[in-house]
């Protein structure tokens, strides 16, 4: 089990940047909180806070870009009748299963952590993608392929259709290495 204390670090390997994300588990779910710093399109930050029930979906994810233009916030949450952006029901986004913020290897675990409790060796799922460049949300299609215990195959079935990745896992389904784009980084701690 995901303890309190548990904080990962992803660094960019296709560009300078970095990530914090630190995980607090409760009997009522998770709650997610991390900022990444990125280089990409001018620099930028960004805050994104996930509260998750205790499967690991989606309840609502919080986000705050802050660049060189100012301050952007989007809030996406899960409701009875379907997903809201900032408060306003999306029906584009009917039946998408998880968010999916393009800055941060985060969002790989939800369902390589489904895909790992079952015996099925493949997902596809669908998402609502969020362009943290342009704090833009659209529906998308993913799909994940379990190749070993810990390594998976990202395929890119909507926005970005065609592209692939091998996506190695920690038994907690938590990236460790995400072809050409993260790796999990271990600080030394005093």
């Amino acid at each position: 089990m995901v303890t309190e204390t548990d904080i990962l670090f992803w660094q960019r390997l296709d560009q300078p940047g970095l990530e914090r994300l630190a995980i607090n588990s409760r009997e009522d779910g998770v709650h997610v909180r991390a900022t990444l710093l990125c280089l990409d399109d001018g620099g930028f930050q960004v805050s994104h806070v996930w509260r998750l029930d205790p499967n690991w979906r989606t309840l609502s994810l919080d986000i705050v870009k802050l660049d060189a233009g100012g301050e952007q916030r989007l809030l996406i949450e899960r409701t009875t009748s379907g997903w809201t952006v900032d408060g306003i029901r999306r029906p584009d986004l009917g039946g998408v299963d998880e968010p999916d913020l393009s800055v941060t290897p985060f969002c790989n675990t939800l369902p390589i952590r489904q895909l790992q409790a079952g015996t099925a060796s493949s997902r596809t799922i669908s998402t609502c993608y969020i362009d943290a460049a342009n704090m833009s949300v659209v529906p998308s299609t993913q799909k994940y392929e379990r190749i070993s215990q810990g390594r998976f195959r990202y395929i890119d079935l909507g926005v970005y259709k065609g592209f692939e990745a091998d996506l190695d896992v920690d038994g907690h389904g938590f990236v460790e290495r995400y072809e050409g784009l993260f790796e999990r980084i271990r600080p030394s701690w005093g």
